[in-house]
């Protein structure tokens, strides 16, 4: 026996690979790039960085139904919610280097429509800037609201219209419901084109001390 093992180990035995988060989640680089760096498709967005919460929010909906995307609810159909979390917080300590992207072919009028809502909301339809709850450097905020910037145009157009028809929702009072509901194409159009127009900064999300949100949101109590 004493002679065995260096006779497995010439055979070519596979070597054991270790039991750690960063080799459960390999599955989900493929599409959203090395330790959720993103990928080149439109519709993958990165994962690293963004509020651990706010991941675990989006990891139980995929496996509730209330995000749609088959793949992911296939794959996440029988996690416990324990392990949804440290999936969550592996993504959420990442900090690779940001993809970089093409900016959007959009026209100074869009853009600036876009830095408008963005910036300074849509008050005739009571709608809040985005930077009121997802920061004034647009990078989320501790612990569910998620970063807006990295995201292509068409990834962020596309999760609007999720929400305005109901595909996507979040847990009660759905805020973002609300929002996309109540904007015009055009504005989805110019606050996607404006967005996906900024550098992708290495800030980490904001903390939860903040000034008080201006809508109730289910993902982020206060």
């Amino acid at each position: 026996m004493a002679c065995a093992a260096p006779a497995f180990a010439q055979q070519g035995v596979p070597e054991r690979i270790p039991d750690t988060m960063e080799a459960r989640v390999a599955a989900c680089i493929g599409c959203h790039g090395d330790k959720g760096r993103g990928v080149e498709n439109v519709y993958f967005p990165r994962l690293a960085g963004k509020p651990a919460g706010y991941l675990y929010n989006q990891l139980v909906a995929f496996r509730e139904g209330r995000r749609k995307y088959v793949p992911m609810n296939y794959l996440l159909e029988y996690l416990p919610n324990a392990y949804l979390m440290r999936m969550a917080e592996y993504f959420a300590a990442q900090n690779p280097a940001p993809l970089a992207h093409a900016r959007p072919n959009a026209g100074a009028r869009q853009l600036r429509d876009g830095q408008r809502i963005v910036t300074g909301g849509l008050p005739g339809k009571k709608i809040p800037a985005c930077i009121a709850c997802h920061g004034a450097e647009l990078t989320g905020r501790e612990p569910g609201i998620p970063g807006l910037l990295g995201l292509r145009a068409d990834y962020v157009s596309a999760q609007l219209g999720a929400w305005r028809y109901g595909v996507r929702t979040a847990l009660a009072p759905d805020c973002m419901q609300f929002v996309a509901s109540s904007l015009s194409e055009p504005e989805v159009a110019a606050v996607a084109a404006y967005l996906a127009s900024l550098p992708t900064p290495g800030a980490r999300p904001a903390p939860r001390d903040g000034p008080r949100l201006p809508l109730a949101c289910g993902s982020q109590p206060q």
